[in-house]
């Protein structure tokens, strides 16, 4: 029965709430936009720090346990910022070792959601499926899906992005590359320090590449590189200096490499579809799941039965949102049937219009749907345990500089003697 019944809002006050404080304004609007879905919603737990709060809101009757943390864009100390596990291009680790691996420089970590898809098996565990970007170096290339990225003046995107990236030889030729990702038999992919020691790879022709003049490393995107060619290999798993980069060939297509030889110079571009050159963050994720605060229709995959059955069904969710006024960081809990069943993605969609998103972003969901804030995960994982992911979506808080006080300096102090006659 319910008890209580303020605007907009309903409390089931037959169970064990945590109450929102007067000052907790934030959390009764998170509250009020939900009943839409329920009667009978909860907040069962609440956190607040200065521009940015933590709201648990479980609607018993689906049953859902959403968790949502919402972050005043106006609070200039907060930033997005995209993460990747063991500071590289490949490897898994929880998003709470994430947070803890952030760069000081960047501010201290105080909320993150995990990232976006990546390959769990074989020698490139770990790559993202699609574009990534850390503190404004491209780690990973477009896939031609959907991205989310922040510019370097902390406006938000959301974007599909193709990518340009090319090799010009010096005969003229132009071939497409890829990055940091594992080389087929007919592919041509660019390896950077980022992914660690060595390419990995076990056959094909490898140029081992250094600067010729211009910009170098960190690899950017929307630029051109000049890069000559220190050696050629052709046995594989060529080691990475952190002054070069290396172009690996499949032999499937080595033929057309065939010429080059040490000195020879190669331009590298690293273009896109929109153009990405100012981009400080970003993180490849989908569908697109709120558009011009609309939710989106969701269009199954065609040639990924698994992937398309998925999108249909409920599961556990994470998606990035935001407004002229907040981001929202959401999880929602799933295949826990007494806790959380977790949403389908139009479910989803209609939830983060509710909660006042104009644009929304699906993330990985499943075992990978963590939520971290000031300090703990704070969803149920449906594993029973936090999984190991590839990437993270971390806020972090550039503490405010004190003020020095000024430094006084007294003279010292002299003895006065006096001399008798």
């Amino acid at each position: 029965m319910v008890l209580y019944c303020a605007p907009a809002v309903a409390f089931n006050v037959g169970q064990s709430l945590r109450h929102c404080s007067a000052r907790s304004g934030s959390h009764l609007s998170i509250l009020g936009c939900v009943i839409g879905f329920s009667l009978f919603t909860q907040v069962v737990s609440s956190s607040e720090l200065s521009g940015i709060t933590y709201t648990n809101v479980v609607i018993p009757a689906e049953p859902w346990s959403i968790h949502v943390i919402k972050i005043d864009r106006s609070a200039s100390r907060y930033e997005i910022q995209s993460t990747h596990a063991r500071g590289g291009a490949l490897g898994l680790s929880t998003l709470r070792d994430q947070t803890a691996d952030v760069d000081a420089g960047t501010g201290r970590a105080v909320a993150a959601i995990n990232g976006g898809f990546y390959r769990r098996d074989s020698a490139y565990a770990g790559g993202a499926r699609g574009l990534q970007i850390v503190a404004g170096e491209v780690i990973s290339a477009p896939a031609g899906n959907v991205c989310f990225w922040v510019d370097i003046g902390g406006e938000p995107h959301l974007t599909t992005v193709t990518s340009q990236f090319r090799i010009t030889m010096p005969d003229g030729k132009i071939t497409p590359f890829g990055l940091n990702e594992e080389r087929t038999e007919n592919g041509t992919v660019l390896y950077t320090p980022a992914i660690g020691s060595s390419t990995r790879t076990t056959n094909g022709m490898e140029l081992v590449l250094e600067r010729s003049g211009g910009r170098w490393l960190p690899l950017r995107m929307g630029q051109h590189y000049s890069a000559r060619v220190r050696e050629v290999r052709f046995t594989g798993d060529t080691s990475l200096a952190p002054d070069a980069m290396v172009l690996s060939v499949g032999p499937g297509v080595a033929r057309q490499f065939a010429e080059l030889k040490t000195n020879d110079v190669l331009q590298i571009s690293t273009a896109s579809l929109p153009s990405l050159s100012v981009a400080r963050a970003a993180l490849s994720g989908g569908p697109i799941l709120v558009r011009n605060g609309k939710p989106q229709k969701i269009r199954a995959a065609v040639d990924d039965a698994y992937e398309s059955s998925s999108m249909l069904e409920q599961h556990p969710r994470s998606a990035i949102g935001w407004n002229q006024e907040s981001y929202f960081l959401v999880e929602v809990d799933g295949r826990q049937k007494d806790l959380s069943v977790g949403m389908t993605l139009e479910e989803l969609a209609d939830f983060l219009v509710k909660l006042g998103c104009q644009e929304a972003m699906n993330l990985d969901g499943g075992g990978s749907s963590t939520l971290w804030y000031d300090g703990d995960v704070r969803n149920n994982p449906c594993d029973g345990y936090e999984r190991t992911i590839a990437n993270s979506l971390v806020v972090t808080k550039k503490e405010a500089k004190k003020s020095r006080a000024p430094v006084t300096t007294t003279p010292p102090k002299t003895e006065e003697r006096s001399t008798k006659n």
